[in-house]
């Protein structure tokens, strides 16, 4: 068969494949492809917020450019997220700066829309004719076409007239591929509601952060009505970002809102806001003529498989802000590979985020549309809904229990769920919201054991990880439910971890409260170990309220009881407590006895952590009975095995009591270290309290080095701390560091002020032996300015002190400084002072001090 002469020829270009059989053609194309040709919508007037991305657009559209260019950039987005804007923003941009001399050609694919969707051979149909391809000449068949279409590109680009292509709203490679031309220097930009596998440079567009998302509705005003309008002044900036905020950083809610309230001046933005708070109504709020949040989102949910929909309207139950892989497949009854399948795949359809490996999240007004998608395919029955939130809660009180078995030294641990520790911990810390939200949601789903064996399992894990306005409202919220079951055991033991919770919180007269109740219940259930846990909890509230002698008579109760249910480890915990009141009581011979024994015990039964709480228990007794280098590997010895227990912030505590006892024998580089430790722990935990005794320990370090500036700092920063907790006692501490400081700086005026507003506060908290050293360092300054009467009976005052509470290294230093001053001034009594300070010293092993002493002695009369 012959076909005759066939001519295919393109002007400006050459045309090598015979695509229209049997047919002359003599094309005369465009010089330029005007934007109104094919159809290239305006780009908006209101530009904001998306900078940096229309200049990676910019980047990769730029001519020139050396080594390997991209062909495709692909904008991917949700819906409504703004990728259309941005490109033809970006589009008219680089026309307009002469990079794209052939033009740009625009399409609007209708991806997501089955009624309106083009398909390629439509899309290079609608090219060609605007073109001015004849109707008669462009080919029926997709791969006909494409091969013109290519050859067409290729002769502008063969003259020079580098063309843009603008592909929009693409749902898939097939629908996008026959357009994409085979010359790499004919860029194209295509936008996409998925991420697609087109060997595209991915530019992923994100939602508007919070301030860029006001500053849109602002200008979108301010463009329509001008700057004047009195929504935009600096009082109704709040309720313009309140309203950005419930837009959720979505263009397409924002100017929705922005139009919304251009249709009506009058309209305040707080009446507005007050509208889309409802999320019941919120979706239905955002809709203005033919634009709508909720339809926008229809389009996408279309598009899913029944899988995929059922997942999507599912995720929403999940009562935290993300949720792991693994509770998606228990959430949907899915195999833990199904669910990663499922959810890679809305990933892709930008209907969920990952914002951690294996963790997915959904925009606020997604997760709104999902719900009502849920609500519409249960109708009046929530089988689906209510057997899917079973299996979740459930889930996550499984895990729960099995997780806190590696936490708890006497458990066995369950190795099929977590490996170790470690694993645990990390999943822990990963669900934790999800477990408070779980808790706090369960009651009102008819599930409140949920929520008390919640309250029970997570104890250790909100302790260690000082969780502890969680924990208290979570035991707080059992403690409740428990009353209301008429469940008084429950309600005893919850009361108890409450009274736990509120001690390590500080708030002590509660925590007493608490385990007070706790124990009265217990007692009368004939519940012996538990009543012990409890006296043992009164005990250390206490002793923290320094009262000491209801806190022994506690602690002696608790001991009683565990020896009669044989709970040894039990009995060990409580004499690592009780140490800290025979410290506080000076039966500092007892203290390190019972800290030792605890500390065997603890370690024989694997205790990690009680075995370093013992081990800095002994060190500070230590440290109080002059031996200063057994007291330092003590805390250092706490310090280790803190860490490895995983406590940072016990290790902290550790860490500050350890600069304390480095600084007792010299070490004080090492001091300082420990203290700086401390403190940048306490700040990563938010601890404030104890960052400010880590100013303060620091402080200590840094004077004695003769770092007296850097002292005085360090001490001006825990008063900055213990003033605003309003911790009197704190600052009794800090007065008398910023005593010691001032006086190495001769500020002595300052320093006497200081040491005497020290000694008040410690007066006024009976603590008997802060009050001796702060007149010790009264009566130095004193000395210093020339008060020798006010000098030397402060002196006698502190000697009284310490010699009533038993505190002998500190005697003999007063009296050794009281007999210098007796000495240069003159004074009677000198050699009776002389003689005791030596007595007392040689106690301690202050051997220099009693040379110097002695040789002083040796050169007064007889």
């Amino acid at each position: 068969m012959s076909f005759g002469r066939v001519s295919n020829r393109i002007t400006g270009g050459q045309f090598f494949s015979t695509v229209i059989m049997g047919r002359n053609i003599s094309v005369t194309l465009p010089a330029e492809i005007k934007p109104a040709l094919t159809g290239l919508p305006p780009a908006t007037p209101v530009f904001a917020g998306r900078e940096h991305a229309a200049e990676a657009l910019r980047n990769a559209l730029r001519p020139g450019q050396s080594g390997v260019v991209q062909l495709v950039s692909a904008v991917a987005g949700m819906a409504g997220v703004g990728k259309t804007e941005l490109v033809l923003h970006t589009a008219h941009q680089v026309l307009a700066d002469g990079w794209f001399p052939g033009g740009v050609l625009f399409i609007d694919m209708f991806g997501y829309d089955p009624e309106r969707r083009v398909t390629a051979e439509e899309a290079l149909a609608g090219w060609l004719a605007a073109l001015g391809i004849p109707g008669e000449h462009i080919p029926t068949d997709l791969s006909g076409r494409s091969l013109l279409w290519r050859s067409i590109v290729d002769a502008y680009t063969a003259q020079d007239k580098r063309l843009l292509l603008v592909i929009d709203n693409v749902d898939s490679e097939e629908q996008v591929r026959p357009l994409l031309p085979s010359d790499g220097r004919i860029p194209v930009l295509v936008t996409s509601r998925h991420t697609l596998d087109l060997d595209a440079r991915l530019h992923d567009l994100d939602i508007l952060g919070q301030d860029p998302s006001t500053g849109l509705l602002a200008e979108v005003i301010s463009f329509r009505l001008g700057p004047d309008d009195p929504r935009l002044r600096a009082d109704g900036r709040k309720s313009l970002a309140d309203l950005a905020g419930l837009c959720a950083g979505l263009p397409l809610a924002l100017r929705i809102v922005a139009a919304l309230l251009v249709d009506r001046p009058q309209l305040e933005t707080r009446t507005l806001a007050g509208r889309l708070r409802d999320e019941q109504h919120r979706l239905s709020s955002l809709t203005r003529q033919q634009k709508a949040v909720r339809s926008a989102f229809d389009l996408s949910y279309q598009h899913l498989t029944d899988a995929q929909a059922r997942l999507f309207r599912l995720l929403p139950l999940n009562p935290g802000t993300d949720i792991a892989t693994i509770a998606a497949a228990h959430l949907a009854g899915y195999s833990e590979h199904q669910a990663a399948e499922l959810l890679a795949d809305l990933h892709r359809a930008h209907l969920v985020t990952e914002p951690a490996p294996e963790r997915w999240s959904m925009h606020d007004l997604l997760r709104l549309h999902a719900a009502e998608q849920q609500k519409t395919n249960d109708g009046d029955n929530e089988s689906e809904a209510s057997q899917a939130r079973q299996r979740l809660y459930r889930y996550y009180q499984w895990a729960a229990s099995a997780a806190s078995t590696h936490l708890i030294p006497t458990a066995a641990a369950e190795l099929h769920t977590f490996a170790g520790r470690d694993d645990a911990l990390m999943w822990l810390d990963g669900e934790l919201a999800n477990l408070m939200a779980v808790a706090a949601n369960a009651p009102n789903l008819q599930m409140t054991e949920i929520t008390i064996d919640l309250a029970l399992t997570l104890g250790e894990y909100l302790s260690l990880r000082r969780h502890l306005q969680d924990w208290i409202t979570l035991t707080s919220q059992a403690r409740q439910l428990c009353h209301r079951n008429e469940d008084r055991s429950g309600e005893a033991i919850a009361s108890n971890n409450l009274s736990f919770a509120l001690y390590q919180a500080g708030n002590h007269d509660a925590a007493a409260e608490a385990a007070t109740h706790a124990q009265q219940i217990l007692h009368q259930l004939g519940n012996q170990q538990h009543e012990g846990a409890a006296w043992n909890h009164l005990g250390l509230a206490l002793t923290a309220m320094q009262r000491f002698e209801e806190a022994a008579a506690a602690f002696g109760n608790s001991l009683e009881l565990l020896d009669r249910v044989g709970d040894t480890h039990g009995q060990a915990r409580v004499w690592n407590d009780f140490g800290i009141v025979l410290r506080q009581t000076k039966q500092l011979d007892k203290a390190i006895e019972v800290s030792i024994d605890a500390r065997d015990i603890l370690r024989t039964t694997g205790d990690k952590h009680g075995e370093a709480k013992a081990w800095g228990n002994l060190g500070g007794a230590l440290a109080e009975n002059g031996q200063e280098d057994e007291a330092a590997e003590a805390q250092a010895q706490a310090c280790r095995l803190f860490r490895e227990a995983g406590d940072l912030h016990s290790a902290a505590v550790a860490s500050n009591d350890l600069s304390l006892a480095l600084a007792n024998v010299g070490r004080l580089d090492e001091a300082v270290d420990a203290a700086i430790q401390a403190r940048d722990i306490f700040q990563q935990t938010g601890d404030s309290q104890g960052e400010g005794l880590a100013w303060n320990n620091l402080g200590i370090a840094l004077h004695q080095l003769g770092r007296h500036h850097e002292a005085y700092k360090a001490h001006t920063a825990a008063y900055k701390i213990f003033d605003q907790l309003q911790d009197q006692y704190g600052l009794a501490q800090t007065w008398a560091g910023l005593g010691r400081a001032l006086s190495g700086l001769n500020h002595l005026d300052e320093a006497i002020n200081a040491h005497a507003r020290a000694g008040q506060i410690f007066q006024a908290f009976a603590d008997r032996y802060g009050e001796g050293q702060a007149y010790r360092q009264l009566g130095i300054s004193l000395f210093g300015v020339g008060r020798i009467d006010d000098a030397v009976l402060t002196h006698y005052q502190a000697l009284k002190i310490f010699r009533d509470i038993g505190a002998r290294p500190e005697e003999g230093l007063t009296a050794g400084s009281l007999f210098f001053i007796l000495v240069e001034e003159g004074l009677p009594g000198a050699r009776s002072i002389g003689e005791h300070a030596i007595t007392v010293l040689l106690e301690g092993g202050k051997q220099d001090l009693v040379a110097d002493i002695r040789e002083r002695l040796s050169r007064l009369p007889q």
